[in-house]
């Protein structure tokens, strides 16, 4: 027992002389080493730049008023971390033993600066890093160093700043991050919360191998965003230089909001076109931040895409993709102003009160890339247009977007040609299309709620328009075309009950043939030689349409071809008003002014005839009958004067 009660006080006295020295450790020593031990760590200058105290509760420790971790010696933001107020844990069983080892660092309101480089480069990169510490003591032992870790790091209220090269300066204020790290060679749990709008984001990160990962190695690593409106989840592998390889997930009910609660502009989506996402694609990324997606399926709404896609992300994203939307729908949940409708039914026309939207049309979003995307889809919904079967290549260079429509099934025939839409020094639009075969009713109702004219055509049109809305570019619209239809009909008039009896109230006519070309200049389009060719009647027409106001003013002349002795006999018919409300009523006066004016004609020349008679005289090719009485009078008085 005696033996025993020695060593027991022997063990005591151990106990009490190590804890006894702790006390008495200089505190600015301890702080050193420490430094040392996360310069070992990080590769980068560390520096203890305040007063330094020993703290032994709840941690012990050493206290210090200013650290500061050097960044990359590229980095231009200035130190990676910049905390006033920091506090460095040891392990005080390692401590008794004479050795110091850090267990854990606690900062408060720290800086933390984060840079990239468009060559790959990475500040959080610790490539320079050794991994071990290199512990100086007054005897110098020349003993291996001993390999630390951090086991637990944690930040609070920190400002977080983030430099990519060609991009925009990112910054979050009031950031939380915890980093476990219990062995050196298992893994690491990451958590943090970012709060860049109030509302809190939460990051769950596990990475496996974490001592390599830090280092530069490629481990394996999930990650979850989540936001109060969406979840962004990926789990594969991945490494500080930025090489990246696995499955990425996104769920959004609202992906304005789930944008905004990341600090990044918001945006108030179409229903089926991303206001709600589904996604899920195999994704890899290169430490030159070449993105690729592959087996890419997006829900959005009722709307799924499916594809492939390559982007650079150097600077403004640079786009190459592949995609199918499948039966396409653009229509649901769009209100009346967005899809570009004014109203109106009835076969009639846009409504007259309103006219084309005048709210401003927002374009910026043709800069957020530049590049090609391939589209195919089974149809098209666009609300006011319906496409079937759709092949089509987008591209899109600094704010210039050309829709190529390399094969359009629509209305029963086909459309092809390209539609521009121009953003770089103002809005304006434009393009250049071609129709074969349509089905002119069901088009024209789409295009401006006019049903009265059917039958399978041709049509040609170039157009260009430029202004800040709708109705301004409507206005504002130049362009030219032109129109062939074969046997068709026109709803609303029987030409032949007008011939014979004047009455223009209902019926329907049936042509042969209908051809036209048209120019348009501010808004106007303008034709003069439409032709309508009927059994027993011809029909010209002129007059214009305002596409801006929504009106027309137009006249359309049937010819009876085999009344008056075949002489024919016309009756214009003037369509007139808003198209909501067009007026069709036989413009009698122009019809008796033409019979009057060919009546006149014919009485002239008859009275020509019998002057010349009477006279004697035979005018030359294109003399006029006066010219030739003038030259009759003067051969008489030339021959009494020299007979």
């Amino acid at each position: 027992m005696k033996w025993i009660f020695r060593l027991l006080g022997l063990v005591v006295v151990i106990v009490v002389v190590g804890v006894v020295s702790i006390f008495f450790l200089p505190a600015d020593r301890v702080a050193r080493i420490a430094a040392e031990q996360l310069r070992g760590v990080t590769g980068r200058d560390v520096a203890i730049t305040g007063d330094v105290s020993l703290t032994y509760w709840p941690v012990l420790g050493v206290r210090a008023d200013g650290l500061e971790v050097g960044n990359a010696d590229w980095a231009e933001q200035g130190p990676m971390l910049q905390a006033a107020n920091a506090a460095i844990g040891v392990d005080a069983m390692a401590l008794l033993q004479g050795e110091i080892r850090i267990t854990n660092i606690e900062a408060e309101s720290p800086t933390i600066r984060l840079e990239q480089r468009a060559d790959g480069r990475a500040s959080w990169q610790f490539t320079d890093a050794s991994g071990e510490a290199q512990i100086e003591t007054e005897t110098a032992p020349d003993r291996p160093a001993r390999a630390i870790s951090i086991e637990r790091l944690k930040v609070t209220d920190a400002r977080l700043i983030y430099d990519a090269e060609d991009s925009d300066l990112v910054s979050y204020e009031g950031v939380d991050l915890t980093l476990d790290w219990p062995e050196r060679l298992g893994p690491a749990e990451i958590a943090a919360v970012l709060r860049p709008t109030g509302s809190p984001v939460t990051i769950d990160a596990v990475i496996d191998g974490f001592a390599g990962f830090i280092t530069g190695d490629t481990q394996t690593l999930r990650v979850a965003v989540d936001a109060e409106a969406g979840k962004l989840a990926f789990d594969g592998r991945g490494s500080t230089a930025g090489a990246v390889a696995g499955t990425l997930t996104l769920n959004t009910g609202n992906t304005g909001a789930f944008l905004q609660a990341l600090g990044l502009p918001g945006a108030d989506l179409p229903e089926n076109l991303g206001r709600s996402i589904d996604l899920s694609t195999a994704v890899t990324l290169t430490p030159d931040r070449q993105l690729a997606l592959r087996d890419l399926v997006a829900g959005l709404g009722k709307n799924r895409i499916t594809g492939a896609a390559d982007i650079g992300l150097n600077g403004v994203p640079q786009v190459n993709a592949q995609l199918d939307v499948g039966a396409f729908d653009l229509a649901s949940g769009a209100t009346p102003e967005a899809s570009g409708g004014s109203g109106g039914g009835g076969g009639a026309g846009g409504s007259a009160d309103t006219g084309w939207p005048k709210t401003p049309i927002d374009a910026s979003g043709l800069a957020a890339f530049n590049g090609e995307i391939v589209l195919t889809a089974q149809s098209i919904d666009l609300g006011q247009f319906k496409l079937g079967a759709t092949r089509a290549l987008l591209r899109n260079d600094r704010s210039r977007m050309v829709f190529e429509l390399r094969d359009v099934a629509a209305y029963g025939g086909n459309v092809s040609g390209e539609f521009v839409i121009n953003n770089r020094s103002g809005l304006s639009v434009g393009g250049s299309l071609a129709a074969r075969s349509i089905q002119m009713q069901p088009l024209l109702t789409d295009a401006a709620d006019l049903d009265r004219l059917t039958g399978q055509g041709n049509a040609r049109l170039s157009f260009l328009g430029a202004g800040a809305s709708v109705d301004a570019i409507m206005r504002s619209l130049s362009g030219d075309g032109s129109l062939q239809i074969g046997r068709g009909t026109i709803l609303g008039i029987d030409l032949d009950r007008l011939m014979r009896s004047g009455d223009s109230s209902g019926g329907t006519t049936v042509f042969d043939s209908l051809t036209g070309t048209w120019t348009i200049a501010s808004g106007v389009l303008s034709n003069s030689d439409l032709l309508l060719q009927l059994k027993n009647y011809r029909a010209s027409g002129n007059g214009v349409v305002g596409l801006g106001t929504q009106t027309v003013d137009y006249t359309f002349t049937p010819v009876a071809l085999r009344a008056n002795s075949g002489q024919g006999v016309s009756i214009p018919v003037r369509f007139t008003g808003p198209w909501s409300d067009i007026s069709i009523r036989p413009d009698l006066e122009a019809a008796f002014e033409a019979e009057i004016d060919a009546k006149t004609d014919e009485l002239e020349n008859r009275a020509k005839e019998k002057l010349n008679e009477r006279l004697g005289i035979s005018g030359q090719d294109g003399q006029s009958t006066e010219d030739a009485v003038k030259d009759r009078v003067k051969e008489k008085l030339l021959r009494k004067l020299f007979d």
